[in-house]
């Protein structure tokens, strides 16, 4: 644990400490930032006086705040001395380790504030624990690793934190052989307590200041906490004092995946080749073992001529019917089975099987048996189920995620504060509280402090578009700006379209395709090739390139959420509420997601550039969603052509 750190400022009383990190706050952002080159920001100063205010309240706060606001600022400032007054951490949730780095490296916000107000800061990240090598599976494992067995062994003999961002070149194949998984039986590991995964979690728990942490991680750690208390165990996270969930816009997928089972074959598979080499197994357990992979092989076939297939999202809805129901039982049976072989070898027969190997396995089968469990009770009407198209396993989430979220998280008593700069529709916030489970809202919103007006014009096309002229208007459009585009779908079947429309063309510039190439290596293509065209169905965020690498968003489609089991069940809802789910779900989804995808262009208070919206808007019934979702103050101009 780290020494005692100095208080930012002298307090007495609970009411004193209010009072004084208000005028504290007043006195970094007025005096002491612009001493070191910072502007001073109305937009900063109101956020962050907003979240002190929810922060001494103990509000669940929806805090919106534009691109170049410093919204990490605004709320480090009340978060660091409210740590030290409760004595708990505060965890900041990320959306990615990117920004968790963002945060918390060297060069992170964390530290540069540090040193402006020579202050101390205790901060220390959570990473995802499937990030961390396993040393158990390293010594299995280690060897030939293909093309790259030098570079990889060389170091994983002298790395020291053994965190996959050490070495980003390595492939999903090689890391399912070296990395941390839910599989490892760490309970009964002989290398428990000595391992990089368990030191790395010894030292965040440790922390005075700041947990930064990933999404998946808090919402993991809130769902499993009591239950882990329960039965003994050390929660993921300590005790903290308040919550802030950056990137607030995004959590709901995590909090799902994080709440749900997945039923994957390829686990089975792994499974039942592992115990079918170890020698000497008892008949019973080989037994148990050929009826599970039957099982498993007639329960996935029926999965899959029940899935609806379409490509616009990964998650493909499921038709629920008597005979995948059947399977599925017939499954969780074999896997109860398997589970009592188990625990026999275990107790009896342990010279076997390696405790380690029969530990993973039995966490393996438990998580199973009970998503088979949800998914077959009351044929999973309380249940939200998909198909991952990616690996073909199954999704069984609660469908009362909503509730959960105020039994676990709002109910705490503590300030939880979300921030993002697309949490409103015209500062409307009842969709996104609608979708958190949120019903009492204290909110703020600022725009972004940057010149939109003389930075960013936006350009729609009246009339309905014929596919013929979509397609030369985005060839005019690219040729035109020569390149330096970033053309925005919604579908990889439409990245395909265009792809097929251009055809042979040649362009004086390079054309990359969502389709055609790993994400990372795409947006860093994007950034270097300065006149490069990046067309995707998957960069409406998380892309950032400023510069004039980007001076032209391209909407070839306005972004109206997929019919995926996640829209499906909030349409449902709001059906069942009354509400039109048109209106109240497709169209506030939409305006989001065009927020966002136009905050694409905008980075530095340097850049410039267009937006041109080929779908249609003038005159349809969604035209006032879609202009309230265009950057506030940008010029809007209607053409025919280009």
């Amino acid at each position: 644990m780290c020494a005692r750190l100095k208080e930012p400022f002298e307090y007495k009383t609970k009411e004193e400490f209010q009072t004084n990190l208000v005028e504290w706050i007043g006195d970094v952002l007025y005096d002491i930032l612009p001493e070191h080159g910072y502007e001073i920001r109305d937009e900063q100063i109101f956020t962050a006086f907003q979240i002190a205010d929810a922060f001494g309240k103990k509000e669940v706060h929806l805090a919106e705040a534009g691109l170049g606001t410093g919204k990490t600022f605004a709320y480090l400032l009340s978060a660091i001395p409210y740590a030290r007054f409760r004595k708990k951490p505060v965890v900041i949730a990320c959306a990615t380790s990117a920004l968790q780095e963002q945060l918390a490296s060297e060069e992170g916000d964390i530290n540069k504030l540090s040193k402006v107000l020579g202050l101390e800061i205790d901060a220390r990240m959570a990473k995802d624990p499937h990030q961390y090598i396993c040393d158990v599976k390293v010594e299995d494992h280690m060897g030939d690793f293909g093309e790259m067995s030098k570079e990889i062994n060389d170091w994983l003999g002298k790395t020291k934190l053994g965190e996959r961002s050490e070495m980003p070149m390595i492939s999903d194949q090689v890391w399912k052989h070296i990395g941390w998984d839910e599989s490892m039986g760490c309970e009964v590991c002989s290398n428990r307590g000595y391992c990089k995964l368990m030191k790395a979690k010894e030292s965040y728990r440790d922390t005075v200041d700041l947990i930064i942490v990933d999404h998946e991680t808090f919402f993991h750690d809130l769902w499993t906490r009591e239950e882990r208390i329960a039965d003994g165990k050390v929660p993921i996270l300590p005790s903290y004092a308040a919550v802030i969930l950056d990137e607030g816009h995004k959590i709901m997928l995590p909090a799902a995946m994080q709440a749900g089972d997945q039923i994957d074959k390829e686990e089975f598979d792994a499974m039942i080749t592992s115990i079918e080499e170890v020698q000497g197994a008892r008949d019973s357990l080989v037994s148990a073992m050929v009826s599970l992979e039957q099982a498993s092989n007639a329960f996935f076939a029926t999965l899959d001529q029940s899935v609806r297939k379409q490509r616009r999202s990964n998650r493909q809805s499921v038709r629920l019917n008597p005979s995948l129901f059947k399977a599925a039982d017939e499954l969780r049976k074999l896997l109860d089975q398997l589970l009592l072989e188990m625990q026999i070898e275990q107790e009896l027969y342990f010279e076997s099987i390696p405790a380690t190997l029969i530990q993973a396995y039995e966490g393996q089968l438990e998580r199973a048996i009970r998503g088979l469990a949800r998914f077959t009770r009351n044929r999973a009407k309380d249940m939200i189920v998909w198909v991952d198209s990616r690996d073909d396993s199954l999704w069984v989430v609660p469908r009362n995620l909503t509730e959960m979220m105020n039994q676990y998280l709002y109910k705490q008593d503590i300030p939880i504060i979300y921030t993002s700069a697309t949490l409103s529709n015209e500062g409307d916030f009842s969709y996104f509280a609608r979708t958190i489970g949120l019903k009492k809202i204290s909110k703020s919103t600022v725009g972004s402090p940057f010149d939109i007006e003389n930075q960013v014009t936006v350009t729609l096309v009246p009339g309905v578009k014929r596919e013929n002229d979509g397609m030369e208007q985005l060839l005019s459009l690219l040729e035109k700006n020569g390149g330096r585009a970033l053309v925005l779908t919604n579908s990889l079947e439409e990245v395909e379209r265009i792809r097929e429309g251009i055809g042979e063309r040649e362009f004086p510039f390079e054309m990359l395709w969502e389709d055609k190439g790993d994400r990372g290596y795409l947006v860093k293509r994007f950034r270097e090739e300065e006149t490069s065209v990046l067309v995707g169905a998957d960069f409406w965020e998380g892309i950032d390139v400023p510069g004039d690498a980007l001076t032209l968003v391209v909407i070839w489609q306005l972004p109206f959420p997929a019919l995926d089991p996640l829209a499906e069940v909030q349409r449902a809802e709001a059906k069942e509420q009354g509400l039109d789910p048109v209106k109240t779900v497709d169209y506030p989804e939409m305006g989001l997601k065009l927020k966002q995808g136009c905050g694409r262009l905008i980075r530095t208070e340097e850049d410039h550039g267009e937006i041109v919206i080929l779908d249609k808007v003038v005159g349809t019934p969604w035209e006032k969603v879609v202009m309230g979702s265009l950057p506030e103050g940008a010029h809007i101009k209607k053409t025919e052509s280009f």
